[in-house]
């Protein structure tokens, strides 16, 4: 086959992976005789926490897999066209999407073929010649193997800027029903043995040894929703315990899609993309805001509200907690409260040391008023809707959805207001 043709091939097999950040990567420059560097802005968009779009060359080393797992279009069973990159090829096309202005780095993933030491062998082998012979600069993140062994998974971390395992279910009885090779054990154990060896290599790191590096961009994993009834309070703890034990970076959600000649254990529908979008947000509040994942569902609904932001809904069962008085209340108090951002809540606690804050103060804020206002206090509000009796509040704070008339729509469109 002709690269052109394995490129359109394997680029489109990589697309269900969906933890291909570079967020956190910093600090290295191919200088005047090297390439590129993890710095500065922008064949896959990845977006930095800072808003930096970044541009990745997104691809599998080759769609070729010994595995069978049920919900991978790549799976040994599967009837897929096969294709395979060699290391050269995959180094070329790097070196020439770079030197082009396609891209800023590769994402490099492959099924496993032979064993996953020899797979492994093989990305690593990419990564050490753009470092070693082309002096690339760039990002560059690897999928590793969980199984493969610890001096490998050693090298690939001193080689990329982010490693990532998918941990794909949120169960070892999901992954039992959809890819028993698999061993969620097997698959922490690694990332927690990574996640030691960064550690260990910030702590060496120092401007004697400026070189001492170790995946500094961390790791990061993503898990299926839908294919499996695993809820969203399973999954949420899951995420949360890869934050606190390996320490990951970022946990990626992605909404199960029906794929050809699958297992009749999978669903036949695709999964709701509001729902992989309230799982971010939910993993947002974990990070960021200061929320535990028990707190985000209930026994009673163990799933997201899809028509409500988990903070919303968590506000709502929590309505004793509330009204917040903005100009007394600690910054996690503050961070609580429905429509506050963190960057908002800086700002309210920076604004109040000099005065009161008044609902105009929100409003030039951008705060959206309607979801926040029910919640706060501030010196010239006090809202009067916020007791356990004001069934309304939701529909009032809820988003509106409006359905356009048929003949309004036929009218506009005719008098051309659409």
């Amino acid at each position: 086959m002709e690269i052109a043709g394995k490129l359109a091939v394997l680029a489109d097999a990589a697309k269900y992976d969906a933890s291909c950040s570079s967020s956190g990567a910093k600090g290295r420059k191919g200088g005047k005789n090297g390439l590129g560097s993890t710095e500065g802005t922008g064949i896959c968009h990845s977006y930095t926490p800072d808003g930096r779009c970044v541009s990745l060359l997104k691809i599998l080393l080759t769609n070729v897999c010994i595995y069978d797992c049920q919900y991978c279009i790549n799976r040994r069973s599967s009837d897929v066209q096969r294709a395979r990159f060699t290391v050269q090829e995959v180094v070329d096309l790097t070196l020439d999407f770079y030197r082009r202005n396609y891209i800023e780095g590769l994402f490099l993933s492959s099924g496993i073929i032979r064993s996953a030491d020899y797979t492994m062998e093989q990305l690593i082998q990419v990564a050490r010649t753009l470092r070693q012979e082309h002096r690339f600069a760039g990002y560059i993140h690897l999928k590793t193997i969980p199984d493969a062994s610890p001096e490998l998974l050693d090298q690939a971390g001193r080689w990329a800027d982010r490693l990532s395992i998918n941990v794909e279910l949120p169960t070892q009885e999901n992954l039992d029903r959809l890819a028993p090779e698999k061993k969620l054990v097997q698959i922490t154990g690694a990332m927690t043995r990574m996640s030691d060896r960064i550690a260990e290599a910030k702590e060496e790191r120092s401007p004697s040894r400026p070189l001492a590096r170790f995946a500094p961009a961390g790791q990061s994993t993503q898990m299926i929703v839908g294919a499996t009834d695993a809820t969203d309070a399973t999954i949420l703890h899951t995420a949360s315990s890869l934050y606190t034990g390996p320490r990951l970076k970022r946990v990626y959600y992605s909404g199960f899609s029906p794929i050809p000649d699958s297992s009749s254990t999978l669903p036949v529908i695709p999964t709701p993309l509001v729902r992989e979008h309230r799982l971010y947000q939910a993993d947002w509040l974990m990070r960021f805001y200061g929320f535990e994942a028990t707190e985000l569902t209930t026994a009673e609904a163990p799933n997201l509200d899809l028509n409500l932001d988990p903070k919303v809904s968590w506000a709502l069962r929590n309505r004793e907690r509330f009204p917040v008085d903005v100009n007394r209340a600690s910054r996690e108090e503050l961070l609580r409260i429905p429509g506050l951002g963190a960057r908002n809540v800086k700002r309210i606690l920076g604004a109040r040391a000099w005065r009161q804050v008044r609902v105009d103060d929100l409003r030039r804020l951008g705060i959206p008023l309607r979801r926040a206002l029910p919640f706060l206090i501030t010196a010239d509000h006090r809202p009067t809707l916020i007791g356990p009796d004001s069934l309304d509040l939701q529909d009032r704070i809820a988003p509106k959805r409006a359905q356009i008339d048929l003949f309004e729509s036929a009218r506009a469109a005719v008098h051309g207001e659409l």
